[in-house]
């Protein structure tokens, strides 16, 4: 049974997905502020955060920030009213996996939410070794020189597709259909940004990328062999 957090300051509608969800087979608590989001959202057993943007004590976007600078990697769907794609990208630059913007169908959130989970819940590979670092499926965990680093969900969705396609060139779309997810929204620039700190998590020298490759025109290419 999924666990998911809800963090929606509406009542009703918080009550109405919470119902819903419910209903659906997930296990659902809510909270409707941005500080009990964070609190909350901090403590592990979550396996899904449904966030609204506008919150009172801190907004969406901060939550977000906070809980991912934290180190959370538990998937982010942001709920919006807001319209304007810049919106959109800020909150996936800042960690989100999806985004759904209101009004919503009920049927809608719960295929996102499972397209969310499915992605997060891959096959296990074991423990595939390059250079210093270790990427283990099992645990969802990056590690260098055996020491764990924060790499946020999407971070990480992102490597384990270019371990999966190692020495092949990923495009940018393919890219997006594995770590966001097919049919999702996001623009060359934010798939670029995550590239930007995921390079800066496990290059020796992010400056002259050793592991992840630009391929100019075309992509991206994984040049980390097992070792």
């Amino acid at each position: 049974m999924p666990k998911i957090l809800i963090v929606e300051d509406d009542r009703d509608i918080a009550f109405g997905l919470e119902e819903d969800l419910t209903r659906h087979g997930h296990q659902v608590e809510t909270v409707g502020d941005g500080e009990q989001a964070v609190r909350r959202g901090r403590e592990e057993g979550w396996d899904l955060i449904i966030l609204d943007l506008m919150l009172p004590q801190k907004d969406g976007f901060e939550v977000c920030r906070e809980l991912r600078q934290a180190g959370l990697r538990t998937p982010i769907i942001m709920l919006t009213a807001k319209t304007h794609e810049a919106e959109k990208i800020l909150g996936l630059e800042l960690g989100a996996d999806d985004y759904i913007t209101k009004p919503f169908s009920p049927r809608e959130l719960r295929a996102r939410i499972q397209a969310v989970l499915r992605r997060t819940t891959e096959e296990s590979q074991g423990v595939y070794r390059f250079g210093d670092c270790e990427v283990d499926f099992d645990r969802g965990e990056v590690r260098r020189s055996g020491v764990p680093i924060n790499t946020s969900a999407l971070e990480f969705r992102l490597l384990a597709a270019f371990v999966r396609h190692r020495g092949r060139v990923l495009s940018r779309d393919q890219l997006i259909d594995a770590a966001w997810g097919p049919e999702t929204i996001v623009t060359d620039r934010v798939v670029d940004t995550h590239i930007l700190n995921l390079r800066k998590k496990i290059e020796p020298k992010p400056a002259k990328p050793r592991y992840i490759r630009s391929v100019r025109g075309m992509g991206y290419r994984f040049e980390g062999e097992q070792s």
